[in-house]
């Protein structure tokens, strides 16, 4: 706008904020010795997700207890079972396993935005926060329903891929775009899950903000841990290549399979190893026997961040990732990465910066992307630190949770508190 012929920016929401609301003045007497004064309502706020488990569930769990437990009193609503629901109420999270809330499509989803309703109109919720696909759509169709004040949604990653058939893929596209109306803010793990939320128009332009989904740091080593090596009871004069993952279709377990056979055929002096469990063990496990490949399957292992320190190479062979929990932790850790250049995860793995990228599918380039880093060790692990030192500042829980927070001010007009980082103050 035009002041006195000079032209002045009009400033932005937050900066009117900053500028015009007063500051708190200092206190003139020390807490102790004042009266109590009385307790603030805190601000009520539900986490809707399907499986709350590893991935999007970790990313959830950190969100619920690391907000300030003064301002939100925070709930979390999912599908019964898994391993995150009793690590919630251990934090004194509120937790309600939703009866018949299943992670695919079915008629009984009906009952289900029954009971979220119910849940959200006897608790009164002044935010519903929602995760994945079928979290999304019943979560956010509930508290349309209960019109509840703020309606936030968090992209993992796209509910729908190119591996599903094409009318799943419409149907999974048609839920996401009706409840797009619905949803005041969205955030996204990375910028191209962001981009292509936007793109799908699952999401409007300038209503996406970006949250790296952060992981737990404090028992995940810097730096090479032989202790680790040993717990897997593998050799430590052998180059260890492993990756831990759900062993499913999108985790492409059997590539990795494959991956190993060419690699070894190379380097027999290398060792391998898959950390995790799931319906396709029992095919992997044979698939490794008809290429005479030996590959140390784990199990599901609680310590797996920590295991993830005794690997020479980390790798992820995913179809579809919306970011990848266990990549992040295995950066975390400085390990050198390979990892397929699928949805965020180029975000995270810079080529020849913080990792190396091969296409999904392709087990032989892998095969040859493995074979640099063990052949230029000292390249390897300058990557390695370089993606620590990413992870480290940037995928912290309290960033995280400051981004979250200053998401939720600014939908109800509240102020930042004083000294809030610049990145959490968003756009």
């Amino acid at each position: 706008m035009m002041r006195d012929g000079v032209v002045v920016a009009r400033p932005g929401r937050r900066e009117a904020l900053r500028d015009y609301w007063p500051a708190t003045p200092p206190r003139v007497a020390p807490t102790a010795v004042l009266p109590s004064p009385p307790t603030q309502a805190r601000i009520k706020v539900l986490h809707v997700i399907t499986r709350f488990t590893a991935g999007a569930g970790g990313n959830t769990l950190l969100s619920a207890t690391g907000m300030d437990r003064s301002r939100y009193d925070v709930w979390v609503a999912g599908v019964p079972g898994g391993d995150l629901w009793d690590r919630a109420r251990a934090a004194g999270v509120h937790t309600c396993e939703i009866r018949g809330f299943r992670h695919t499509l079915s008629p009984a989803d009906l009952l289900v935005l029954w009971r979220l309703v119910r849940l959200i109109r006897r608790e009164r919720f002044t935010i519903v926060h929602t995760h994945s696909a079928k979290g999304g759509f019943l979560g956010r169709t509930a508290a349309r329903l209960c019109r509840t004040p703020v309606v936030v949604h968090t992209f993992h990653g796209l509910s729908f891929h190119p591996y599903m058939s094409r009318s799943r893929q419409r149907i999974y596209r048609t839920l996401e775009r009706l409840t797009r109306r619905f949803t005041h803010r969205f955030l996204a793990v990375a910028p191209r899950v962001a981009g292509q939320a936007v793109e799908e128009r699952l999401a409007p332009p300038g209503l996406v903000r970006v949250v790296p989904s952060a992981v737990e740091l404090g028992h995940i080593p810097e730096r090479f841990d032989p202790e680790a090596r040993r717990i897997l009871e593998l050799p430590l004069d052998a180059s260890l290549v492993g990756t831990v993952c759900r062993i499913d279709h999108q985790k492409a377990p059997l590539d990795f399979v494959r991956m190993a056979a060419a690699l070894r055929s190379a380097r027999p002096d290398t060792a391998f190893v898959m950390i995790g469990d799931g319906p396709l063990e029992a095919e992997a496990r044979r698939l490794a026997a008809e290429l005479d490949v030996e590959v140390t399957f784990t199990g599901h292992r609680p310590d797996a961040a920590r295991l993830v320190a005794g690997l020479d190479v980390f790798v992820v062979l995913s179809l579809y990732e919306g970011l990848g929990r266990a990549l992040t932790e295995a950066l975390a850790a400085a390990r050198p990465v390979v990892a397929t250049a699928v949805n965020g995860v180029p975000d995270l793995v810079e080529h020849g910066a913080t990792g190396l990228l091969v296409a999904p599918g392709d087990p032989e380039g892998a095969a040859r992307a493995v074979a640099w880093l063990l052949d230029h060790p000292l390249e390897a692990a300058q990557m390695g630190r370089q993606g620590r030192r990413r992870v480290r500042t940037a995928f912290a829980p309290e960033a995280m949770c400051e981004a979250i927070d200053a998401c939720y001010r600014d939908l109800l007009g509240l102020p930042l508190p004083a000294g809030a980082s610049r990145a959490s103050r968003g756009p």
